[in-house]
């Protein structure tokens, strides 16, 4: 229990891992859903091909539209790119890794059902078994060409009462299956070369370019997690201080009707603990207003002194870029 607990914080605490995490599990589901299909092909002419590629190209799609919409990092790359320029510029080369890295994680899943398919042959089977030559296999040498066709088209079915005793289906099927093995361990192959260059090549270039990009990705996944945690805590007080003033309000209708009053420490304390500079609804929407199109430079050197909500941008001063953060972490 206590290797699964680490293992769980380990998870909690670090995003990318949470996100490799949620990869691999798309990984296992995708080889699940697979070994659990039961895969049926049509033996028709016209519907193989589209059945066969529709089974081997659809699910990789919905499994990599599935790994953008479970990373969070994708969300934060659209909004990094869609804000406003503000007081603090757009870094591309940020934009771009986070691309990089949320593609990466998407693929995986898509990658694992396309190998897997490929790996067990029966898609490509059913989706080619028509376009074989006839010519290469015995059995079907006194047949007319309308004949080959239904014949090549029952390839996949076994069990069909025309296929059963044909000595050539066995071999138009190994024909296809060893062509669909070699095409997803040279696909495999490639993938792990391409994996093995890429870290062992990775010394040679600009590592600078890429500590920075790594480092202020992190920065903006870990900035938007701590801006949206100060507004819940900064909307749990605020609701908090709304009720208690809500009652202070009612004091005397509850009088009249006889309930009893809280003594003065249950209403939450003294006046002087409200939150600081925001007081109604209109400053914090201009609040929030502020961070959208005006966010803070990443200079935290100068710290400014509270000063009423209004009374100054941060764009009036270099060293109001915390005034934020002091208003809402109160």
């Amino acid at each position: 229990m206590d290797r699964f607990r680490m293992i769980f914080q380990y998870f909690q605490s670090n995003s990318e891992s949470v996100m490799n995490g949620i990869c691999g599990l798309l990984a296992l589901a995708s080889v699940k859903i697979y070994t659990c299909f039961d895969f049926s092909c049509p033996c028709l002419p016209r519907y193989n091909m589209a059945y066969g590629l529709g089974i081997m190209f659809i699910p990789p799609v919905t499994f990599f539209f599935c790994g953008l919409i479970l990373n969070r990092q994708s969300l934060v790359m659209l909004e990094e790119w869609s804000r406003p320029q503000g007081s603090r510029k757009k870094d591309l080369a940020v934009i771009r890794y986070m691309c990089s890295s949320i593609m990466q994680r998407a693929m995986v899943a898509p990658i694992v059902w396309i190998i897997v398919t490929l790996l067990d042959g029966k898609c490509l089977i059913c989706a080619f078994s028509v376009s074989v030559d006839p010519e290469k296999f015995v059995g079907f040498a006194n047949t007319s060409p309308a004949q080959v066709q239904q014949l090549l088209a029952k390839v996949p079915c076994k069990d069909d009462e025309l296929m059963r005793n044909n000595t050539s289906r066995k071999a138009v099927s190994r024909y296809l299956r060893c062509w669909s093995q070699a095409l997803g361990w040279s696909i495999l192959l490639i993938l792990i070369v391409a994996a093995f260059l890429a870290r062992w090549l990775r010394p040679c270039f600009d590592q600078i370019t890429l500590l920075q990009a790594r480092h202020w990705s992190n920065y903006i996944d870990i900035e938007q997690k701590i801006f949206e945690e100060t507004c819940c805590e900064h909307s749990r007080q605020f609701a908090h201080k709304c009720i208690l003033h809500f009652f202070k309000s009612m004091r005397q209708e509850i009088k009249l009707h006889s309930f009893r009053l809280p003594r003065e420490e249950e209403w939450g304390g003294r006046e002087q603990d409200l939150l600081w500079g925001i007081t109604n609804q209109d400053e914090v929407n201009k609040l929030l207003k502020m961070w959208y199109y005006e966010k803070p430079p990443l200079n935290v050197s100068q710290v400014t002194h509270r000063h009423p909500l209004g009374q100054d941008t941060w764009a009036d001063s270099p060293s109001t870029q915390c005034k934020f953060s002091q208003q809402t972490n109160v």
